[in-house]
């Protein structure tokens, strides 16, 4: 990715980011449906030079043609499990919850990404739904094939993963070649059609892949969010300003 021209530089492209659809409670209300994103998604993005905004799932493929054709860039945020139906298995007995209108609303925005050659970025689940969009499949409950239940995280929060990236291309170009990385997962992406991995851990588990070629398609398994780890949002950022300057 070239250096941008001071004019692309002063562009905010604008990243929509996919969002859970739940019951919440705020102030006085209690078991309201929100729809609701960890703030540290949003002010990742804005750090890097990017204007967030959310997308809540809704019920249609034509809005998400309709909504990515405002936007300069996708970010598919963490979450839930995905329905194992979405990959074609029967669920694992330690996967018991997920949120088919935010599967489907998922599956629509990287359809159509994927038709306009959007700039995208995956982040844990959102990796993973990258995997099953372009027909791979998860290992449902990754402590049965790693023997240990580290990458899921803490009482307090997250637990760290050591991570290796491999070879080159965009994630090699963004972050260090080993990092320690906030975990929280229980699921790992299996098959991975139209990506190559490009970072794992000790264990042997995918923590990044991308697309070959030109255009902007990453996932990592762990939270840049969190940390101090600002590069893969600098490169979705400068991504989506080429894509938003080209566009004029």
């Amino acid at each position: 990715m070239s250096d941008p021209s001071p004019e692309q530089a002063a562009v905010r492209p604008v990243i929509g980011i996919s969002t859970y659809r739940q019951l919440a409670n705020w102030g006085d209300w209690r078991h309201i449906p929100a729809d609701l994103l960890p703030a540290d998604y949003a002010l990742s993005v804005e750090r890097a030079g990017g204007v967030p905004v959310l997308l809540p799932p809704l019920g249609s493929a034509e809005s998400a043609r309709i909504a990515l054709s405002r936007i300069d860039g996708l970010l598919i945020a963490g979450g839930a499990d995905i329905n194992p139906a979405r990959y074609g298995q029967e669920p694992h007995e330690h996967v018991t919850t997920w949120y088919d209108d935010r599967d489907a609303w998922e599956l629509w925005l990287l359809a159509e990404a994927d038709r306009e050659r959007l700039p995208t970025l995956g982040i844990c689940r959102g990796m993973q739904m990258m995997a099953v969009a372009a027909g791979g499949s998860l290992v449902q409950h990754l402590p049965d094939v790693v023997g240990h239940g580290d990458h899921g995280g803490t009482p307090a929060g997250y637990s760290s993963t050591d991570v290796t990236v491999e070879g080159e291309g965009r994630i090699a170009a963004l972050i260090a070649d080993r990092l320690t990385v906030p975990s929280h997962h229980h699921q790992a992406v299996d098959a991975h059609p139209g990506f190559r991995v490009v970072a794992r851990d000790g264990d042997g588990v995918v923590q990044a892949m991308e697309a070959d070629g030109d255009r902007f398609a990453v996932g990592v398994q762990w939270h840049p969010e969190t940390a101090d780890d600002s590069g893969v949002f600098d490169g979705l950022v400068a991504a989506a300003r080429e894509r938003a300057a080209r566009r004029g």
